[in-house]
């Protein structure tokens, strides 16, 4: 990846309705040798999605199932791989897999991600600051080739759930398909 990254699309899934939504982007960059900014752009109509808004940083789970920006982040090549979630409200989660929807496990230890949300009427922006090289073995010195999956869930107001990310594999949603990992960047 550049030092100037340049923000990549994230594609509706074929199966979701996408009516609200103009545009969504990922811009991901390493911040130093241990963390990684996200920033998700999302243009389109705001009234007519349910983005949950809150002030406070908090852990929660299950945010997928209301509109919420994900990333999966494994060492290049490694079936083992971690899955942040990041809602508009500041909730998150992390949870470790030890292979593809294999052996998860909630992440307790964890550094708190920095989240910012700034809203526009036809612009949210949700940028998370997370620490990577602590849940990759933070004594290692060596750099880290990092593969990336970004996605997002979109609830539309009517409760419909819309999917998108960097590339859907054939068949229904699969954010943890391996195919998904579309960036790559050394930390």
């Amino acid at each position: 990846m550049s030092a100037s990254p340049v923000p990549s699309a994230l594609e509706c899934h074929f199966a979701s309705s996408r009516e609200a939504v103009r545009g969504l982007t990922v811009t991901v960059r390493p911040l130093d040798k241990a963390c990684l900014a996200l920033t998700f752009e999302l243009e389109g109509e705001l009234a007519r999605l349910r983005i949950p808004e809150g002030e406070t940083l908090r852990r929660a789970h299950e945010l997928w199932r209301h509109t919420c920006f994900e990333a999966f982040v494994r060492v290049a090549g490694a079936a083992r791989y971690w899955e942040f979630n990041f809602a508009p409200s500041r909730a998150w989660a992390l949870y470790r897999f030890a292979a593809r929807r294999a052996g998860m496990a909630v992440v307790e230890d964890a550094e708190p991600p920095q989240i910012l949300v700034r809203r526009a009427p036809s612009r949210l922006t949700l940028e998370a600051r997370v620490s990577v090289r602590q849940l990759m073995g933070g004594e290692r010195a060596q750099p880290l080739r990092l593969q990336l999956a970004a996605a997002a869930v979109l609830e539309d107001d009517n409760g419909r759930l819309s999917y998108w990310a960097l590339r859907h594999p054939s068949g229904k949603p699969d954010f943890h398909h391996p195919d998904g990992f579309a960036l790559e960047l050394d930390l």
